[in-house]
């Protein structure tokens, strides 16, 4: 391993521990990742130093709190490349933005007739929101089939998207299959036939370079805690001009120009969506995640987590009994590897590997339609993060050998 990222690894006091007597490898990062110990830190300095509400106090707790957290706003539009700062929403996390979204600009601009296309591989969070709008405005769903390994079939979208279509809600990285989505060539068709695209980010921003300006995206969603950061907090990207043109979200304090006996106005963007206490103190963890992710550079983070998955997924391909979802090559397999084995519930087979240490994911993902599509109930999914390493990849395929001869599969 890089001793580089040996070195990062000791900064993550949780991986630290022992778990039923074995090293921890823990594998579940498309679910959460693990912090490190600058942004505890500067969670615990925040609330001993500068705990206060914001945009609401001249006294110097309460200025000290406005300003970090909108420095941390300024730290997520350098880190994505957003064009304005004020295009920088924070959310509780990528399900409460893409919300916002069916919430605000679905139910403002899809009427009867329209068309909204997501495809099989997506998560809950950036299909429900949608089923539910097309339901409510009878619209139709449509969905972009995927090829024999399981990638998105760039010919079947440019069919799917035609000019009735109004949105196109995309992941930009499978939380399942482990392939990673052309969102730019999916932007330009969706702006051929005058839609707007929704991209779920959660699983693509923690682990490689995102540059919405050249994905040429109208939303972009992601939660901090996938990204180092504490859960509660996320984030929705939007241009401008179309949060401009869209009504809040919810309604409170701060969001507010004038409030009249009968009738309301709202402030500009990014506060006009964000009613009420703010979640502060994740917005400024998150602000030391991207400070700590940024020092390390996101391209080194995708190029090491390449290197893991190469070593990988060839290995557990080579089991016996395994079937491994998505990609069998591992210069398109991104780190989330989901498998099951023969004659195994996936849940029995994450309860074993836990009693040797390792942390995986069982179920259907929040991605039952994906299930259904692969003509299974659940998975195993292993997912990795730049401080695993090989050992922990070698922790796991050795579980999962003596889970075999456990179990006699």
């Amino acid at each position: 391993m890089d001793n580089k990222f040996q070195k990062i690894r000791n900064d993550f006091p949780i991986l630290k521990q022992k778990v039923n007597d074995e090293p921890l490898a823990y594998l579940d990062n498309a679910a959460t990742s693990q912090k490190p110990q600058a942004v505890i830190d500067e969670i615990v300095r925040y609330y001993q130093n500068d705990n206060a509400n914001t945009h609401r106090s001249v006294h110097t707790l309460g200025e000290r709190a406005t300003e970090e957290y909108e420095e941390a706003r300024g730290k997520v539009q350098k880190f994505i490349n957003a064009p304005e700062s004020r295009e920088i929403i924070f959310t509780k996390g990528t399900t409460d933005s893409l919300n916002l979204l069916a919430a605000t600009y679905g139910e403002t601009n899809i009427n009867a007739g329209d068309e909204i296309v997501v495809s099989y591989m997506e998560h809950h969070s950036n299909l429900i929101p949608w089923q539910q709008l097309a339901l409510r405005k009878h619209a139709t769903l449509k969905y972009i089939e995927l090829t024999a390994d399981g990638q998105l079939d760039m010919d079947d979208a440019s069919r799917k998207i035609t000019d009735k279509t109004k949105i196109v809600a995309i992941a930009h990285v499978s939380n399942v299959l482990g392939v990673t989505n052309d969102i730019k060539k999916l932007a330009a068709i969706t702006h051929q036939h005058n839609a707007v695209i929704i991209v779920d980010g959660a699983q693509a921003v923690p682990h490689q370079p995102v540059d919405v300006q050249a994905l040429d995206v109208d939303f972009y969603a992601f939660s901090g805690h996938k990204m180092l950061g504490p859960m509660g907090i996320g984030v929705l990207y939007g241009k401008s001009k179309l949060l401009n043109a869209m009504p809040p979200y919810q309604y409170g304090g701060e969001m507010i120009n004038f409030v009249e006996k009968y009738q309301s106005t709202w402030t500009d963007i990014p506060w006009k969506f964000e009613a009420g206490t703010q979640n502060v103190i994740g917005a400024i963890g998150l602000g030391k995640a991207i400070d700590y992710l940024t020092e390390i550079g996101m391209q080194n983070i995708a190029d090491y987590e390449h290197e893991l998955v190469s070593y990988a997924l060839p290995k557990m391909l080579g089991i016996p009994g395994i079937t491994v979802y998505g990609p069998h090559d591992s210069t398109v397999h991104n780190g989330v590897i989901s498998f099951n084995l023969t004659n195994l519930h996936p849940h029995d087979l994450a309860t074993a590997l836990d009693m040797d240490g390792v942390a995986v994911r069982a179920g259907h993902h929040c991605a039952q339609p994906l299930m259904k599509y692969l003509g299974v109930v659940a998975t195993a999914r292993a997912s990795f993060y730049f401080y695993n390493n090989r050992a922990d990849v070698d922790q796991l395929l050795q579980a999962i050998q003596e889970t075999k001869e456990f179990f006699k599969v």
